[in-house]
């Protein structure tokens, strides 16, 4: 999108992060919102904000770093904020299927969505064994982990994300 900031761009006249919010809070006890800049605009969202703490651009994971080290519970969801269309029952299928795996990754067809997985806290040392190590692709990370794909073909649209302002401006 052109270095905007994804989470506040206005989707049917709310910031994606409202959509995002609005489907996962009623799933879990404790909302985390990983963000490096409007840090203050995020926070006016009542939830807590934490920065990446792992530098060198790791992208996604070093969001999920900060988050896992934030965390208060055992057990921790992760979602992208430019995906405003989320199941409302994603939390409670991945955790039905979680068992003694590490995580649990929504998939639709055979296309998984790494982005949308539930695992447990105690990964976040494997996770920064990984980056420290220069890792910084999140299937290769996984790969070392025991992970179980759920099912959602029958949400598969609840998956879009949302990466151009020309997409954004279709819905």
């Amino acid at each position: 999108m052109g270095g905007v900031d994804k989470g506040l761009q206005p989707l049917r006249g709310r910031p994606m992060i409202e959509w995002v919010l609005e489907r996962l809070t009623p799933q879990v006890a404790e909302i985390i919102i990983n963000a490096n800049q409007n840090i203050e605009r995020y926070e006016s969202y009542g939830h807590r904000v934490v920065p990446d703490e792992i530098g060198g651009f790791a992208g996604p994971l070093a969001g999920l770093h900060a988050g896992l080290k934030a965390a208060a519970h055992s057990l921790v969801v992760t979602v992208p904020c430019d995906s405003p269309f989320l199941p409302s029952d994603l939390v409670s299928r991945l955790r039905n299927s979680l068992g003694e795996n590490h995580l649990a990754v929504a998939r639709t067809g055979d296309q998984p969505h790494p982005v949308f997985a539930l695992m447990k806290r105690q990964v976040r040392e494997s996770l920064e064994a990984f980056l420290a190590t220069g890792g910084r692709k999140i299937d290769a990370w996984y790969a070392a982990l025991t992970v179980v794909e759920v099912s959602f073909d029958d949400e598969a649209e609840a998956f879009r994300n949302i990466n151009t302002l020309e997409e954004l401006k279709r819905e």
